[in-house]
């Protein structure tokens, strides 16, 4: 008798834990704080990519050239679903300048550039009850950007606001500090193994390199750092800008020719627009599906018969180096077909 008492009374206390937990889950478990969807993957910044020009189902443009927007998630945190309507307030964020001295110190040629007077978002956003998460609409105007500087838009949630809602408080959550690149149909990051860059008096010893990024400069052009060896650790980076202008066949835009010039008559950057002995670049695009994920298509864009010349004249003061650059330039995009969002689409 006394054990089957001790197994009633087990059994009653499992059923009271029971009932407590799955109450217990009826109830808010945290708070409903406000945070955006921008994790830090890129060194201390989130970095997104946004087309240079937004573009309709037709090709035409959304907003113009060089007019774009990028939607940020705002989420409200929490177990259960918000139940109330409140505004939220952004603002810009101060913590540029903190980011900047503790990652760079007194590389100052390597700091973030705020980015306020190329993007514009309203200073509030709504949430209604059931809601837990609204975006954001930042809108950017990219026209005249250099990219030889490093854009970053910090971003910030305002509050607490009287209707209740909580900034949220764990470092970075409330925090967006977006560094932005723009990207056309050209730009991004080549495979440069079979671009060779040599001194000039011995082209023969050309040696490739590993990576050249490709920046924005307008809806057909992008630029690279001249050769193999500038980048964006380079304090003097912008005055070795070689640009590279796409012109399409008239009846095939997968291919055509490439004018590549310089702006900086300090390079001394030679062509084939300066040269016609040396060879007239070209470009190629094709696609390919992707043999285990039919979903993914490849995307290779192939600039060949790169062949210029350009000199070195900050590296070593009161010395000019000249450099030969041959080869070619290979960028693949992977794009996910079963996204049509163009955003995310492509798999940076």
């Amino acid at each position: 008798m006394k054990q089957i008492s001790i197994l009633l009374a087990s059994l009653f206390g499992l059923l009271l834990l029971t009932t407590s937990c799955n109450d217990e889950w009826k109830e808010e478990q945290y708070e409903h704080f406000v945070s955006f969807k921008a994790p830090l993957n890129d060194g201390g910044v989130s970095a997104i990519y946004v087309p240079y020009s937004r573009h309709n189902d037709d090709g035409s443009y959304t907003f113009g050239e060089g007019l774009s927007n990028y939607l940020l998630p705002v989420i409200v945190s929490g177990t259960t679903t918000n139940g109330s309507n409140f505004t939220v307030g952004i603002e810009e964020s101060d913590t540029l300048s903190i980011l900047n001295y503790e990652r760079f110190q007194n590389r100052t040629d390597l700091y973030y550039h705020n980015m306020r007077d190329y993007a514009t978002y309203p200073s509030t956003i709504e949430f209604k009850a059931g809601e837990d998460i609204s975006l954001l609409d930042i809108q950017f105007n990219f026209k005249d950007i250099d990219m030889s500087e490093k854009w970053v838009l910090p971003i910030h949630v305002a509050g607490p606001a009287n209707n209740g809602f909580k900034p949220h408080p764990r470092k970075h959550y409330a925090t967006a500090m977006l560094r932005v690149y723009p990207y056309n149909d050209y730009s991004g990051n080549y495979s440069s193994t079979t671009q060779t860059m040599a001194l000039k008096e011995i082209a023969e010893n050309g040696v490739g390199g590993e990576t050249a990024r490709g920046y924005v400069v307008d809806e057909n052009t992008i630029f690279f750092y001249a050769g193999n060896k500038i980048g964006e650790d380079r304090p003097d980076r912008k005055n070795y800008k070689v640009f590279v202008k796409f012109v399409p066949e008239p009846l095939n835009p997968n291919s055509g020719d490439v004018i590549m010039y310089a702006e900086n008559p300090d390079m001394k950057f030679v062509g084939h627009e300066e040269d016609e002995t040396k060879s007239q670049p070209t470009y190629s695009i094709y696609e390919q599906r992707d043999e285990v994920q039919p979903y993914l298509i490849h995307r290779y864009l192939i600039i060949s018969d790169i062949d210029y010349e350009f000199v070195d004249y900050t590296l070593v003061p009161g010395q000019e180096r000249a450099y030969v650059v041959k080869g070619t330039l290979t960028m693949e995009r992977k794009i996910n077909t079963q996204i049509p969002n163009e955003d995310q689409a492509i798999e940076w």
